[in-house]
């Protein structure tokens, strides 16, 4: 359990070491400013001064809140006959990834917004009801090499998906059907997952299906993304939508038993391991492994309740991998930033929330029991300094109050937040 968590929390303090500055921070600031780790070659280092002599625990139980950090490493509290299930959550950008984990949750806890890329590393959701406990796992928007160097994106955007699946015992392939540039054609990263985790079962999630006027077109995007077969079988569509949606899918699906042919899955095993193969991918359309396909919208309860049955029905004898009471492995510190970065992504136009970086200057109780956090915000442009702080200071003003009213839902206590902006030299 503690190296599970502590391998986490290190991907993790890679990003915070960045976005906090700890190197640079002064002598007098709190402990936890002082705490850096350094990562390379494969060695971890532990510096801090002047108790450089911390180990990997104690720097772990400064950054994290005493009650969330006893609950990672507090061992399972599963029952005699536990059931569990990793589901791994993957699609292009924006597809709503974050939307429907939260939903499964029952719990807005990950950033969302209607930009791309405001998920940026892989984070942990933990959905536990009587004997079962689904482990989610929301993954940054599949890009690629040449568009995370242009847009100077994290690596974790490249790897995370890819290394999430590796792990799962189920790929939810999440595809937003109201965008008609992308909905006929599974995008080349994901294609890539799947082609190389072909062991890995798979289902096909149509979202945002009420943003589709003609609903008939459901049955064609789900041919071409299935490449007609789903479950080693011609077209079996299993839907979530309303009753009136559902009647005029049935008078249209089509039911054949003929068995998919084993050369085709052996073929696509191989094509899996095979790099010039999986350049042939881009040719492709979809994916013919899916074991089932849903049709739904992450933003209606009734949706995404149908789909949350099919997790916790196909859930698996085994143990659970965390205590009851985990909600997700993110630090505190860690949504508060997502938080914000959201709120900026919603407000501000075009790249500007991306050239952007946080710094966590206060985090502290006050004597009143309120949690006082407070974040600089480290701007390029003079310019872009002057949209955030917008006519009068109205934008950062709102941003502030809708972040610091998320943050309270999220911690479940009273939170003051303030906010600054300062020019980055």
């Amino acid at each position: 359990m503690a190296l599970r968590f502590c391998d986490t929390f290190l991907r993790r303090s890679l990003r915070f070491s960045t976005i906090r500055k700890l190197t640079t921070a002064p002598e007098h600031a709190p402990l936890y400013l002082r705490l850096s780790v350094i990562i390379s070659v494969g060695i971890c280092d532990i510096i801090a001064y002047p108790l450089n002599q911390f180990c990997l625990c104690a720097y772990v139980c400064v950054l994290l809140s005493g009650h969330q950090f006893s609950l990672l490493l507090k061992d399972p509290d599963q029952p005699e006959n536990a059931k569990s299930l990793k589901v791994t959550i993957v699609g292009a950008p924006n597809a709503g990834k974050s939307t429907l984990t939260n939903q499964l949750l029952g719990r807005k806890l990950f950033a969302v917004s209607e930009k791309v890329h405001t998920t940026r590393s892989r984070a942990v959701g933990v959905l536990t009801e009587d004997d079962t406990q689904i482990i989610l796992l929301d993954t940054p928007g599949l890009t690629t090499p040449v568009k995370a160097k242009r847009h100077h994106l994290e690596v974790s955007l490249l790897v995370d998906p890819f290394d999430s699946i590796k792990e799962a015992d189920l790929v939810v392939v999440l595809v937003d059907v109201s965008d008609k540039w992308t909905r006929n054609k599974l995008d080349y990263e994901v294609l890539k997952c799947l082609a190389l985790n072909p062991d890995v079962p798979a289902i096909l999630v149509l979202n945002k299906v009420d943003l589709l006027k003609n609903k008939t077109l459901l049955l064609d995007i789900t041919a071409q993304l299935t490449e007609g077969v789903v479950n080693g079988k011609k077209i079996r569509i299993r839907g979530a939508e309303k009753p009136h949606e559902k009647s005029t899918a049935q008078r249209h699906s089509r039911h054949a038993e003929e068995p998919q042919s084993e050369s085709m899955k052996d073929g696509l095993s191989q094509e899996g391991q095979d790099k010039d193969s999986l350049k042939a991918l881009k040719s492709r359309r979809g994916w013919h492994l899916f074991k089932d396909v849903f049709m739904l919208s992450s933003i209606d309860r009734e949706d995404v309740e149908t789909l949350k049955k099919y997790l916790f029905d196909g859930a698996k004898p085994g143990h659970w991998q965390y205590h009851s009471e985990v909600l997700t492995d993110q630090g505190p510190e860690e949504m508060c930033i997502n938080t914000i970065r959201e709120k900026l992504l919603q407000h501000l136009p075009k790249e500007v929330p991306y050239s952007m970086t946080q710094q966590i200057e206060i985090w502290k109780e006050s004597e009143d029991g309120v949690l006082d956090i407070s974040i600089k915000l480290y701007v390029k442009k003079d310019t872009h300094m002057k949209m955030v702080i917008g006519s009068g200071g109205h934008l950062i003003t709102r941003i502030t109050q809708e972040a610091e009213s998320d943050l309270m839902k999220i911690f479940l206590r009273e939170v003051r937040l303030k906010i600054s902006a300062k020019l980055k030299k």
